[in-house]
């Protein structure tokens, strides 16, 4: 059976074409005993509207694109259903791209089947890149990035300041032997986070070492792994505190502790980024920078629209975490 199109509609309501494309888009040029006529035969045929070719000629898709390297762990899991919900709510659909190749990314954006695009890893995109998008009018948000402009906007986390606040808070406990886990490499957080770390030693007068810092990637294996072996080959005394690049990896860190007959935290303290859902039911609950997820997800998809929809100019959202103090961490005992 050949597919019901808007012309039969109008043939067998006696009506034209676009008085049925009227009457489907509730325009007040059809009267109320056509419009039922017409909703009726719409229903006997069981007619469905061509939406794609509608949106096609109004130029819009109504889609959005998320493009990141990742989609696991509970962080993504959280900003995903958040954008999702929030696309949902207005209409829009949203398609999640995970890939670490620039040129697909690229291809995607510049192939302008997508009304804006969610940009996850932003550093992957250079200054060329962001000047070719600008001259293609197309709408970008970078979720780990910080940029406004025409065409771009950025909703982000205050890490620099976490990372700030994280190192006074176990300095007041007395630690001073403290020591950073790095998140991926050229990743915005875990950048602005380890800035804030050697502020934050700073300002309370403790020497930065390259040696306290070591690899993560936001993993629990990779820290587990990499802790396992600090331990195993260290020849200066533990750490008085680790500072997680986020709340996965200080999991992993406390993992590898407690495997090597360390106590957390009475041995060592260990604390995280984020918040995670986990975070507050591992054992013991992680001492952490809580972050509003999906705070990040509402506002980066409500930023979009307002450049899509409105034509507003791009805008740099920062939104500021706050500690939250659980069982990971304690006063030093070696500092009394």
């Amino acid at each position: 059976m050949s597919k019901i199109t808007i012309k039969d509609v109008a043939r067998e309501a006696g009506v034209s074409i676009s008085t049925v494309s009227n009457a489907l888009n509730n325009a007040k040029l059809v009267n109320e005993e056509t419009r039922k006529r017409i909703l009726d035969v719409v229903d006997r045929l069981n007619y469905t509207p061509n939406l794609n070719g509608k949106l096609l000629k109004a130029g819009k898709s109504k889609m959005l694109g998320l493009f990141t390297s990742t989609v696991s762990g509970p962080y993504f899991y959280t900003l995903v259903e958040a954008m999702f919900r929030e696309c949902e709510r207005n209409g829009y659909a949203l398609n999640v791209f995970a890939t670490r190749d620039k040129k697909v990314i690229m291809s995607n954006i510049l192939g302008k089947n997508l009304d804006g695009v969610f940009v996850f890893e932003g550093y992957r995109i250079g200054t060329q890149e962001i000047e070719l998008i600008e001259n293609e009018n197309i709408k970008v948000t970078f979720l780990d990035r910080k940029i406004a402009s025409k065409n771009i906007s950025s909703v982000i986390f205050d890490s620099y300041k976490a990372g700030f606040d994280a190192v006074k808070y176990l300095v007041n406990l007395g630690h001073r032997k403290i020591y950073f886990i790095l998140g991926a490499p050229d990743a915005y957080d875990s950048a602005e986070r380890l800035r804030g770390y050697k502020a934050g030693l700073e300002e309370c007068g403790i020497a930065f070492k390259e040696e306290y810092v070591i690899e993560g990637m936001f993993e629990e294996q990779f820290t587990y792994n990499s802790i396992s072996t600090f331990i195993r080959f260290r020849d200066l005394e533990m750490p008085d505190a680790f500072i997680a690049g986020n709340d996965i990896s200080a999991i992993g860190c406390i993992k590898a502790l407690r495997d090597k007959g360390f106590s957390v935290p009475e041995d060592v303290s260990v604390m995280g980024f984020d918040d995670v859902v986990v975070a507050e039911y591992f054992q013991p609950p992680l001492t952490t920078v809580r972050n509003p997820i999906a705070r990040q997800g509402m506002l980066g998809v409500e930023v979009m629209l307002k450049m899509i929809e409105e034509e507003k100019h791009g805008q740099a959202e920062v939104l500021e975490g706050n500690l939250v103090v659980r069982g990971s961490c304690t006063m030093n005992k070696r500092a009394h």
